[in-house]
């Protein structure tokens, strides 16, 4: 890890991406914040970020008015998107930055990283498809 608690060769775009320590950092500090998850449902359902909410990326564009509406109730919230590795949440902040919604940034690394650094108690998994199993054990 480097000293931004990221992989060694890990592209961190700032202006795009937080690391986990830093959003745990703001929730743990009251920051006003919404973590939109990305992921499918049964990633959801075998570990989530306590207080995320689940809009899958395939829902996003049909569900991005409850985004806004929530927003909209919760004037001066920042938006972290998260999913397993931080690929589907750089796309999903994209959409909400066109959508309007300013600064939305990406959790890098996922789950998974922030599962490594920020709560080591959440548990790790691997998947394929709409398969969920504990990392290091073979699919079920």
């Amino acid at each position: 890890m480097n000293s931004n608690e990221l992989p060694h060769g890990n592209a961190f775009k700032p202006d795009w991406e937080v690391t986990p320590t830093q959003a745990q950092k703001w929730l743990d500090s009251g920051e006003n914040i919404m973590i939109v998850d990305v992921r499918v449902q049964p990633e959801w359902d075998f570990a989530h970020v306590k207080g995320s909410v689940l809009v899958p990326l395939d829902q996003l564009e049909t569900r991005a008015p409850e985004i806004e509406g929530m927003l909209e109730e919760n004037p001066g919230c920042k938006v972290l998107t998260l999913c397993h590795h931080g690929v589907r949440s750089l796309k999903a902040a994209a959409f909400l930055r066109d959508l309007g919604i300013p600064d939305v940034k990406s959790i890098a690394g996922g789950i998974e990283l922030w599962s490594r650094t920020a709560d080591t108690n959440l548990p790790r998994y691997e998947r394929q498809g709409m398969s969920v199993w504990p990392a290091g054990s073979k699919p079920v």
